[in-house]
């Protein structure tokens, strides 16, 4: 069983549309092609893979502006940087969750805390 985690805490997976599946190692000059799909689910092998984070900001960049998911060995400590990176949600097991639970995970979703991006834009 999967579970979804998102700014505010863990949930179960409603999506019951398409999924277009990206592993970590796609083709960049390939993502146009998803611009249109409404769920893009992009794989991460393990937690120190982080190919992912650049499909997911080449989407965005591109236009991308449907449900964009990272699936997999994401750990608690990345999901700042996964929201940063333009992910909406992040999909892991069962395992994890409990290894991880939603406490560590709702304690990085102020993702905007801390970015020095923003500071520098003055945002």
């Amino acid at each position: 069983m999967s579970v979804i985690v998102t700014d505010t805490g863990f949930a179960e997976d409603d999506w019951a549309g398409p999924v277009a599946d990206l592993t970590s190692d796609a083709d960049p000059a390939g993502l146009a092609a998803l611009l249109e799909a409404p769920l893009v689910r992009v794989a991460f092998p393990g937690f120190a893979d982080g190919r992912g984070f650049t499909l997911a900001a080449r989407l965005r960049r591109l236009g991308y502006r449907g449900r964009l998911r990272a699936a997999g060995h994401v750990i608690a400590d990345q999901y700042a940087m996964a929201r940063r990176a333009g992910f909406d949600e992040v999909e892991i097991d069962a395992a994890l969750s409990a290894r991880q639970p939603e406490d560590q995970w709702l304690a990085r979703a102020d993702w905007r805390a801390g970015d020095y991006r923003a500071r520098l834009r003055g945002a």
